[in-house]
C-alpha cells in the first residue's frame, strides 16, 4: 500500500503523521493523540472552516473510504468552539449585551465638533450656519478651493483634517484635553483602512492559562502557550469618564462636615447616572446626586470599611430613583491653623497611594463598562475615585481619578501589593508555588536623560493613575434637593456624631417644611432609603412606587400617593411623636445646673459630651 504524509494543525502548531491508505480511522487517531494528546472533547475536522468532522465511532472503517489525499490538512479543534463557532458565539454574546445608556448615544453621534458663531465673519443669523462655523466632520473635509487661500497641498483652518481624537486639536482647547474620552479612542482604532471590521477589546490578563496539557500544572512546569506575557507599563491615554460634577455643593459639604464635626476621615459612595459631557468631544460625565457612606471604623488617619448588610437596600432604592453607584469618595484632611488645610498631595509626595489605586482598581473590577466591542463584554470601568484633600493654597479640593485598564488587571489577578513605607511606591510579587506572577516593566529616563526599562519592584502608581477634573456648578441643579427649611435629614452611618436616624428625625425634618411641596420634602436619598429600611411601619414597596414618581417628577401622581393609606399612617405617628432635640450631631441646650443630667464639658477641648460617655468624642481624653 502506499504511504503519505498527512498535515495536522493543533493548539500546539502543524505537525506530520506518516499513514498507510489501508490504515483504519483507529490508527490516525492514535498517532494524532501520540502527538497531541487531546482530551475528550477535540474532534478531527476537514477544512479551513472545520464543517465535516471524522467520525471517530467507526473506528475500523479504512482511510481510502474517506476524502483524504495525501497533502492533505487535518485541523484538531475542540468540538464547542470550532473557528466558525467560537465567531458566531462572539457575534451572539456581544449582540445579547446591553450597553449604558450614554453608550448607545454615543456611538449614535456623528462626531462632529462644534464650532461657535464667529462674530467678525459670521454675518447671518443665529439659527444659521456658514464655512466659518458650520460642524467639522470626524472624517475630515475636503480642501475647499473657494473659502481656502492656501497653497495646493496644505490645509487651511477651512479644510483642516480635523478628527475628536486630533491630539493638535484637543491641545489647542482651554483648558487643554490630556486624555481621549473613550468613544473618541474608539473612533480612533476605526479610523484605519479596516474601519475597525476586525476591532475587538481585551483585557489584560496575568493568569496562566488553564487546560495545558504539555506539562504539569504550575508550580511543576509551564510553558509559552500558557505563560502570560511580560507586561510594560504605559500611561493610558484615555479616560471613561472626562467629568465628575457634583450637582450642588451641599452634597459634598454635608460630607466633609462630618470631618469638621469630628476630626475623623470618610469614605462614602457617589450615587448618580453618566451623561454626554459636551465640554470634551464624545465625552461622558458622572453627574453625582447622593453620597451614601456605608459602615466604617473612623480615626483622625484612616477608615476601615465594614461589611454593610443594608448595601441592597442601598442600591434597591437608588434603582428606583434611576441612579447607580459611579464611584467612592475619601478624605485625607489634616487642619491647620486658621481654618486651613495641610497641602500633602502634590507632584513631590504622591497624588493617590499604593493602597488607595488598589482599592480603586477593585472597585473598577467590580463595576465593569458593558461594552459589544469586548468578547467578553466587558472592557475597563466608568467607576471613578474623588480624594477630598487639601491643594496649594491650603484650601479643601476634590481631585477626580481612575486607574489605567492595566492597573485594573494586576489587581484582579492579585499581582500589585502595596509597600510598607512608601505610599507613592507599589509592588509586583514575586512568583510562589501558588501563583505564578509575569515581569512587569516600566519606561523611565535616567540622570542623562535616555529612556530606560525598569523592572516594577517598586512600582511608582502614577504610571497607573488616569486624571479626571472634578466639578460643582455655578448654579445648583440637584436632583434630590430635600426640605428648604430647618435642618436636613441625618446622615446613616455616622455613630460618632449621636445622631443615628429615627423616627424621631423624620418627625423633626418632617415638620420643618412646607405641607404644599410635598415633592421636594420627600426627594432626600438619605430619607428615602431611612424610610424602605424603617421597621415603625413597612413601607418597602410604597417608598419605591414614590422613587418612581420622583424620577419621572409626576406632581399629580405623588400628590395622590400622600393620600394613601400607608403615609396616612405615617404622618399620624409623625404628630404623636417630639421631635428629636439633637439633628445632624448638634448638640441639645441643657441647663448649667444640671450638667450631670444633660452632659459634661470636657475640660481640654471644652467640647460637650454625652452624659454616659467616659472620654470625650473629640480629643478621646478620658473624663475628669
Amino acid at each position: 500500500s502506499l504511504k503519505m504524509i498527512v498535515r495536522v494543525r493543533g493548539e500546539g502548531g502543524t505537525k506530520r503523521i506518516e499513514i498507510e491508505e489501508n490504515d483504519t480511522i483507529r490508527n490516525l487517531v492514535l498517532k494524532v493523540n501520540q502527538l497531541f494528546s487531546p482530551s475528550k472533547d477535540h474532534g478531527l475536522f476537514f477544512g479551513q472552516n472545520k464543517s465535516k468532522e471524522i467520525e471517530v465511532n467507526h473506528l475500523d472503517v479504512p482511510l481510502s473510504q474517506l476524502p483524504l489525499r495525501h497533502g492533505d490538512m487535518l485541523y484538531l479543534e475542540l468540538r464547542g468552539l470550532t473557528q466558525a463557532s467560537s465567531s458566531t458565539e462572539l457575534l451572539t454574546s456581544s449582540s445579547q449585551v446591553t450597553e449604558d445608556d450614554v453608550d448607545l448615544l454615543l456611538s449614535q453621534k456623528d462626531g462632529k465638533i462644534q464650532r461657535p458663531r464667529n462674530p467678525h465673519l459670521c454675518h447671518h443669523s443665529e439659527g444659521n450656519k456658514c464655512l466659518n462655523c458650520a460642524p467639522l466632520e470626524v472624517s475630515g473635509s475636503p480642501h475647499r478651493s473657494h473659502a481656502c487661500h492656501v497653497t495646493g497641498g496644505h490645509y487651511g483652518y477651512m479644510c483642516v483634517l480635523l478628527q475628536p481624537f486630533d491630539t493638535a486639536y484637543l491641545e489647542s482647547l482651554d483648558p487643554p484635553i490630556k486624555f481621549l474620552s473613550f468613544h473618541s479612542y474608539i473612533r480612533k482604532l476605526r479610523s484605519g483602512i479596516d474601519k475597525g471590521k476586525f476591532l475587538n477589546l481585551e483585557d489584560l490578563s496575568c493568569k496562566v492559562k488553564p487546560g495545558c496539557t504539555d506539562h504539569a500544572p504550575w508550580p511543576h512546569g509551564i510553558c509559552t502557550k500558557c505563560q502570560p506575557n511580560a507586561v510594560t507599563l504605559a500611561r493610558q491615554n484615555y479616560r471613561h469618564v472626562d467629568n465628575i460634577m457634583f450637582e450642588d455643593g451641599q452634597i459634598v459639604d454635608r460630607f466633609i462636615d462630618a470631618w469638621r464635626k469630628s476630626g475623623r476621615q470618610r469614605v462614602g459612595f457617589l450615587y448618580g447616572r453618566y451623561e454626554e459631557y459636551k465640554d470634551v468631544p464624545l465625552g461622558i460625565r458622572a453627574q453625582v446626586s447622593a453620597i451614601y457612606e456605608p459602615p466604617q471604623i473612623s480615626s483622625a488617619h484612616g477608615n476601615e470599611l465594614l461589611e454593610d448588610i443594608e448595601e441592597d437596600s442601598v442600591n434597591t432604592v437608588a434603582k428606583a430613583l434611576g441612579l447607580v453607584r459611579v464611584g467612592w469618595i475619601f478624605t485625607d484632611l489634616d487642619p491647620k491653623k486658621n481654618g486651613k488645610v495641610a497641602y500633602k498631595r502634590h507632584i513631590e509626595t504622591f497624588f493617590l497611594s499604593a493602597e488607595e489605586c488598589i482599592t480603586s482598581g477593585h472597585y473598577q473590577n467590580r463595576y465593569p463598562n458593558i461594552s459589544k466591542l469586548a468578547s467578553s463584554g466587558y472592557f475597563g470601568s466608568k467607576f471613578v475615585t474623588v480624594c477630598v484633600s487639601g491643594d496649594d493654597q491650603q484650601k479643601i479640593h476634590l481631585t477626580g481619578y481612575q486607574v489605567s485598564n492595566q492597573c485594573m488587571a494586576l489587581v484582579r489577578d492579585n499581582c500589585l501589593v502595596p509597600t510598607l513605607d512608601a505610599p507613592e511606591l507599589g509592588y509586583i510579587r514575586d512568583s510562589s508555588q501558588e501563583q505564578y506572577v509575569p515581569d512587569v516593566f516600566y519606561k523611565t529616563k535616567n540622570e542623562y536623560g535616555h529612556e530606560i526599562t525598569k523592572l516594577a519592584r517598586p512600582l511608582p502608581v502614577e504610571y497607573l493613575l488616569v486624571e479626571v477634573t472634578t466639578t460643582t456648578p455655578l448654579e445648583p441643579c440637584p436632583y434630590l434637593p430635600g426640605g428648604l427649611n430647618g435642618e436636613p435629614f441625618p446622615i446613616e452611618n455616622r455613630e460618632f456624631s449621636h445622631s443615628k436616624p429615627d423616627f424621631h428625625h423624620v418627625a423633626s425634618y418632617y415638620n420643618a417644611q412646607h405641607t404644599k411641596d410635598f415633592q421636594r420634602t420627600m426627594s432626600d436619598f438619605h430619607l428615602l432609603l431611612y424610610l424602605y429600611k424603617c421597621d415603625v411601619v413597612p413601607m418597602r414597596v410604597p417608598v419605591l412606587e414614590l422613587c418612581e414618581l420622583i424620577k419621572v417628577s409626576n406632581v399629580s401622581a405623588i400628590v395622590k400617593w400622600r393620600l394613601k393609606d400607608h403615609w396616612s399612617t405615617v404622618e399620624q405617628l409623625i404628630k404623636a411623636t417630639e421631635p428629636s432635640p439633637a439633628i445632624e450631631g448638634r448638640q441639645p441646650v441643657y441647663p448649667t445646673n444640671h450638667m450631670d443630667v444633660g452632659g459634661w464639658s470636657c475640660p481640654q477641648c471644652t467640647f460637650h459630651n454625652q452624659p454616659n460617655d467616659t472620654e470625650c468624642a473629640i480629643c478621646t481624653l478620658p473624663r475628669t
